[in-house]
């Protein structure tokens, strides 16, 4: 039987993922339009951009936090294209954004020593075979996959090399231990469900000496550059990035828009509350997944399950005996179905993982909701099945 309640928002996309709560077109009211981003308002709306976001996830003082272009991509090329070369590399894989940035180093940057941790989706590598004499890449949730690192224990406090994260979707929503990451990136669209197009870069002091120290045998466009020469030689930081004075023109409609999201991320209660909302959405799958008889989590390991990009896969016999192909079919009925419906937009798994769901389960989603989707998960799928073999 179709349920009878629809979640209140049911937008459950894992980028651009839905906005806080309550928000509408007036908590644009203050964006400084109009006005160029280099005047001193223009500066002040940047730079509290940053200080919000130092103040939320209590990044420490002596950390810099930039705002650069073309989102999480962006920030991690910046990140790869700037430190990368001065040592061997391990790069650390299990999904289809860690492995992207495995083809930029291996077959763009073209780095001599190079070593791939990989696993399939729905497994995490086995971190034991990480190097960290060595620059270390990795991201701390496969939005793909669902599959997160459950902690910073991993990683050492005395490590020679960098760790350089990709947490887009992390951050807000997961715990990182600042002490063992010395570059995170992440975009303003993902956790606190932000606009699109602009990234965030943090650097540690380590990192900084790094820029500093070593300068790359490779050209680097100037929306890339991190650093300029020095007066006395070498490379200087170029600091204004990590005080509000971006590479190039950011949307400050897009701005506001992010000033609104941590400023809401502070109303409810800050970095506890997100993690809090988040997780539970996580739980409410959980509970759900156990009694059901068509899906199971992606994510075998529950320490490793993601509790922002919810990845969910088919484990009704009938349906698991069909081809991949049909499998795929299959999956992209029930999303069609359940937007159809208004019930769950954007519901699919990515193009590459294999055939399921995917539900964001970000702090800006509302547990009520999770709650609410999960009858239409299990009303869908009879749907399509009954279709399917023609029942």
């Amino acid at each position: 039987m179709k349920p009878a309640r629809r979640p209140s928002n049911p937008l459950f996309s894992s980028g651009p993922c839905a906005k806080r709560p309550g928000w509408s077109l007036d908590a644009l009211d203050g964006a400084l339009l109009g006005r160029s981003h280099r005047s001193k308002p223009g500066k002040a709306k940047l730079k509290e951009v940053i200080d919000l976001t130092r103040a939320v996830l209590a990044i420490p003082g002596d950390y810099r936090i930039g705002i650069v272009p073309a989102s999480d991509t962006g920030a991690v090329e910046m990140a790869l294209w700037n430190l990368l070369g001065a040592r061997g590399v391990d790069m650390v894989a299990w999904e289809s954004f860690g492995k992207e940035w495995v083809t930029d180093v291996t077959k763009q940057l073209r780095l001599s020593d190079v070593r791939t941790i990989q696993a399939t989706y729905g497994e995490l590598p086995d971190l034991s075979q990480v190097d960290f004499s060595r620059d270390v890449v990795f991201t701390w949730n496969g939005t793909t996959s669902g599959v997160r690192v459950p902690d910073g224990d991993w990683i050492p406090a005395d490590r020679e090399g960098l760790s350089i994260c990709d947490a887009t979707s992390a951050a807000f929503a997961m715990d990182i231990p600042w002490s063992k990451i010395d570059v995170a990136t992440w975009s303003w669209q993902k956790v606190l469900g932000g606009e699109a197009a602009h990234g965030m870069l943090v650097l540690s002091p380590r990192a900084v000496a790094r820029l500093e120290s070593f300068q790359p045998d490779r050209p680097l466009p100037k929306i890339f550059r991190l650093t300029t020469a020095g007066k006395e030689g070498g490379a200087k930081l170029i600091e204004g990035i990590f005080v509000g004075d971006t590479i190039n023109t950011p949307s400050m409609l897009c701005v506001e828009d992010a000033i609104d999201g941590l400023r809401w991320s502070l109303s409810v209660g800050g970095l506890t509350q997100l993690i809090r909302r988040s997780e539970q959405n996580l739980r409410i799958v959980s509970e759900w997944v156990a009694a059901s008889t068509w899906a199971g989590f992606l994510a075998d390991d529950p320490a490793t399950r993601s509790c922002t990009s919810i990845c969910l896969r088919f484990t009704d016999p009938e349906v698991t005996a069909l081809t991949p192909e049909a499998q795929a079919d299959f999956a992209k009925k029930l999303a069609a179905l359940l937007e159809k419906e208004e019930a769950a937009f954007d519901a699919g798994s990515y193009r590459d993982a294999p055939p399921g769901l995917r539900l964001w389960g970000g702090a800006t989603v509302e547990n009520e909701d999770m709650e609410a989707v999960l009858p239409w998960l299990d009303w869908a799928f009879a749907t399509v099945k009954a279709e399917t073999f023609r029942r």
